[in-house]
């Protein structure tokens, strides 16, 4: 008996700074240095706190980065029906063969073809309850199975228009990613602690002092989940036709940057 084809499924910086105290017409001004900075960008999600013991800045900044997905994951699936388990997945092979012997014929590598789920049942009784007799007497078992292929955007439609011809009756489904994820964080967590920067900037010289080095810096990186496109139903064409238009979406990325940064020089009084 032939089997059914069955694919392999920031960093952180520490230093010390000297210990000295602030004068109270230098809090009076921070204070207004930070109504100012409030008001100019209130868009800008971060926490700025100031330690005048060890002369240090804290802030946490929060920048996002949306790119262009560069990978399509295709879900590919079908299912058939037999009168008896046999005859099911006999069905089954010649579905599941037809479909890989399509995708390897228009170009797809069969590492880019990842088993998701394959499985022979029985029918049960509210899936045919509306079926005719002798429609009921041919749907006793049925047979599914998927895979995931791994493609670029630009051929994610052909791929599944190749699979939904060769008789990928339960396809759809694509999910969108990046091929380096780790590149759109690191720009992300970067964007985050420039603006980081930028407002301790202000805040020193406001205080008439200069900024320091960076004595530390954390880094919490998401992602945000890409709605899937719906996986639906598609029945084999009767002829070839355009395969469905399909667009890649856009992943962002956020990265929250906590930095402590010193302050050099003394504060004017």
């Amino acid at each position: 008996m032939t089997l059914l084809p069955s694919l392999p499924r920031m960093p952180l910086f520490q230093g010390h700074s000297a210990s000295a105290g602030s004068p109270m017409r230098s809090l009076v001004r921070l204070a207004a240095v930070l109504s100012a900075i409030s008001l100019a960008a209130p868009a800008i999600a971060q926490n700025i706190q100031v330690n005048k013991e060890n002369r240090t800045i804290s802030i946490t900044a929060t920048e996002h980065v949306s790119t262009m997905a560069d990978v399509a994951i295709v879900h590919v699936g079908y299912i058939v029906y037999g009168k008896d388990k046999d005859a099911a997945y006999n069905s089954g092979v010649q579905t599941s063969g037809a479909i890989i012997k399509a995708l390897g014929a228009a170009g797809v590598s069969a590492d880019a073809i990842e088993s998701d789920n394959q499985a022979l049942t029985p029918v049960q009784n509210f899936q045919v309850e509306r079926l005719s007799a002798a429609e009921l007497a041919q749907r006793r078992f049925q047979v599914q199975q998927s895979w995931l292929v791994r493609t670029t955007p630009a051929e994610a439609a052909h791929v599944l228009d190749v699979a939904v011809l060769a008789g990928a009756n339960q396809s759809g489904q694509i999910d969108w990613a990046l091929q380096d994820e780790n590149a759109a964080g690191a720009n992300a967590a970067a964007r985050a602690l420039q603006r980081a920067r930028t407002v301790a900037t202000q805040m020193a010289q406001g205080l008439n002092a200069r900024l320091g080095e960076l004595l530390y810096a954390s880094n919490e990186s998401e992602s945000t989940a890409v709605r899937p496109v719906p996986m639906m139903a598609m029945h084999k064409a009767a002829s070839p036709s355009e395969p469905l238009a399909i667009n890649p979406r856009r992943i962002e990325k956020t990265a929250t940057v906590r930095a402590i940064f010193a302050i050099e020089g003394a504060a004017t009084p």
